[in-house]
């Protein structure tokens, strides 16, 4: 089964994190499938970029959010309709 969840990054006590899509089996920091956005905790208020379309696209193909992803999707606004 493929999700998108958080891979942390960063240095000691400096955590960001990289939105990936990866085989749940493998390892929280183990080879991604794509990288579909980044999250910084650190900064007020926290950073996040995310490329929608791509989480739209691996939803569709079946994939699950953890959930401190769907939390985090769930905050940001909506991409503007074309």
């Amino acid at each position: 089964m493929v999700m998108i969840r958080l891979a942390r990054m960063g240095a000691r006590k400096q955590p960001y994190y990289r939105v990936v899509v990866i085989e749940k089996s493998r390892a929280r920091n183990g080879r991604s499938i794509e990288v579909v956005g980044t999250y910084n905790p650190r900064t007020n208020p926290a950073t996040v970029v995310l490329k929608r379309d791509r989480i739209d696209h691996w939803v569709s193909k079946g994939a699950q959010l953890s959930d401190r992803v769907a939390r985090i999707v769930a905050q940001q606004p909506a991409p503007a309709a074309a």
